[in-house]
């Protein structure tokens, strides 16, 4: 096959990817030496090879995790010849992993985007729930604010009142 760009072509190979079931990772890029134009590019399953790399930066054990790796050899090669023209010198279609079906247009949804999804969905749940739980703390609040008012106004009558029967209570004690 022959593309008139690089761009064409991994455009063409993220197309087959989506309807066949796989997600493409970019693998390499060669580059000319005289100025630095890309002269060819792998594109290639994302299951292509394994994850070996145990360490940290540090050099401290790393948890294991599951890998998507799977050792797969789906690839495709393409190479830009004298014309300028894009053309597939290596293409492997075989996959040692089962292919899963496209979700929709826009392409796969993987165990890791799944995964995503449900937690963004979780979320915002939680987001409602506190906004509810927040407009309920805040009609708390106003109706203690309101009954401290209340109160408080209560409190003042009463001592008040205190005053005034204390000043009669003075008063008539001075009268006798």
């Amino acid at each position: 096959m022959e593309f008139d760009s690089e761009d064409a072509a991994r455009e063409f190979y993220l197309e087959y990817a989506k309807r066949t079931g796989f997600v493409v990772r970019v693998m390499q890029r060669r580059r000319s030496g005289l100025d630095g134009r890309t002269l060819a590019r792998r594109f290639g399953c994302n299951k292509q090879g394994f994850s070996l790399n145990q360490r940290g930066a540090n050099g401290s054990e790393k948890k294991p995790r599951p890998s998507a790796r799977e050792g797969c050899n789906a690839t495709i090669l393409v190479k830009m010849e004298r014309s300028g023209k894009w053309v597939v010198t290596r293409f492997v279609k075989d996959h040692n992993h089962p292919l899963a079906a496209a979700t929709n247009g826009f392409g796969m949804t993987g165990d890791k985007d799944k995964r995503i999804e449900e937690l963004r969905s979780e979320i915002e749940h939680q987001d409602r729930l506190c906004e509810g739980y927040r407009e309920q703390l805040l009609s708390f609040l106003n109706n203690v604010e309101q009954q401290n008012e209340e109160l408080s106004l209560k409190v003042l009558v009463v001592v008040e009142n205190i005053r005034k029967l204390e000043s009669e209570m003075l008063m008539h004690s001075r009268h006798r």
